[in-house]
């Protein structure tokens, strides 16, 4: 019985040792939580950490980093706007079933060295991959897809940041991550993959909580918990405002 129970032990432990990672990651953020006030214009992560191992590094093929932060997903329509007798109409348009807001990827390598197709299609790493099927069947419809991205890439709300992780020693790994001043709430998934051939070996999920604060919450709570008083407050500042600028005008004409 004792022989028995110390092989049982011995299988239990190799089977154990065979399922944990050789390498896992230790993560750091320079913050977990982004606050949106009045003078918020933009904010910059800091995303850090390094790479547990119980044993020494592989020999084979060189670690590499991938960090993705993903805003909230929502659904899109993108319309074709074309011209006619001088006038732009929408004449096609195309409901993306869900985008992330915010999307960002850094890399420590080339994304097509850092990361296979395959491993991209199962994680839907890549800023395509991260934006679900389209719903719609009309011919040519990948277009609209691609116009969504180049319009969010140029706005600052999608991007691909390759050779931007840096990697010490494969151990230690750092990166910052601009987000754009308009940010909408919620929780911004943040993910980091290690990768070896561009195939993931280990990777990590954390959040960032984006919230609006101060006077900020509590206008935005009015406006969609009481829309009617929100618009009344709104008309009285608005009057008040415009009632302090001519007594403004009239102080100085006066003078």
């Amino acid at each position: 019985m004792p022989l028995m129970r110390a092989v049982l032990l011995s299988i239990c432990s190799l089977f154990w040792a065979t399922l944990a990672p050789a390498e896992e990651i230790v993560l750091g953020l320079s913050q977990d939580r982004v606050a949106i006030t009045a003078t918020f214009d933009g904010s910059e992560i800091l995303i850090f950490g390094a790479v547990k191992r119980e044993a020494p590094i592989p020999a084979t093929a060189p670690l590499e980093v991938v960090v993705t932060v993903s805003g909230p997903d929502e659904p899109v329509m993108v319309r074709h706007k074309t011209r006619n007798m001088g006038i732009w109409i929408n004449t096609e348009s195309v409901a993306v079933d869900s985008a992330p807001s915010f999307y960002a990827v850094a890399t420590s390598a080339p994304f097509s060295q850092a990361m296979s197709d395959t491993e991209d299609l199962r994680h839907k790493v890549s800023i395509r991959r991260a934006i679900r099927s389209v719903g719609s069947e009309i011919e040519g419809a990948e277009r609209f897809t691609a116009a969504l991205m180049r319009i969010r890439e140029e706005n600052g709300f999608y991007s691909l940041r390759e050779n931007t992780v840096a990697l010490d020693q494969q151990t230690l790994f750092r990166t910052a991550l601009s987000m754009p001043a308009d940010l909408i709430e919620g929780e911004y998934k943040t993910r980091i993959f290690l990768t070896r051939a561009g195939k993931v070996v280990s990777h990590y999920e954390t959040v960032i909580a984006v919230n609006k604060v101060g006077m900020e919450r509590f206008l935005f709570n009015l406006s969609r918990e009481q829309p009617a008083l929100y618009g009344v407050l709104a008309l009285l500042i608005a009057a008040i405002a415009g009632w302090g600028a001519a007594a403004g005008f009239q102080l100085l004409r006066d003078r």
